[in-house]
């Protein structure tokens, strides 16, 4: 799991039927003072995330049973958004 800024959105009118009325959402990995870590990557929305919005991205395996389906082509699921973040130095 990593907290990430949803930058943007995909629209796939073509895409794998387990997909279908699913919100993609583009992911930047960031660290908890808010420098970018990583490549962007496409996650699935499962909590209304918006763009500008702090989250938490499960990977894997955990992400496809979030949908209930194991064999789903997904990589990445949006699991939470981050209200505050805060760190001890």
């Amino acid at each position: 799991m990593y907290l990430g800024k949803v930058v943007g959105m995909v629209v796939a009118t073509r895409k794998d039927e387990t997909l279908v009325g699913k919100k993609l959402l583009i992911v930047q990995p960031v660290n908890p003072k808010e420098d970018p870590v990583g490549n962007p990557e496409v996650a699935i929305d499962s909590v209304g995330a918006g763009v500008g919005e702090y989250v938490l991205v499960s990977k894997g395996s955990p992400a496809r049973q979030i949908f209930g389906n194991p064999n789903s082509p997904i990589d990445a699921a949006i699991v939470g958004i981050i209200d505050t973040i805060e760190v001890s130095e």
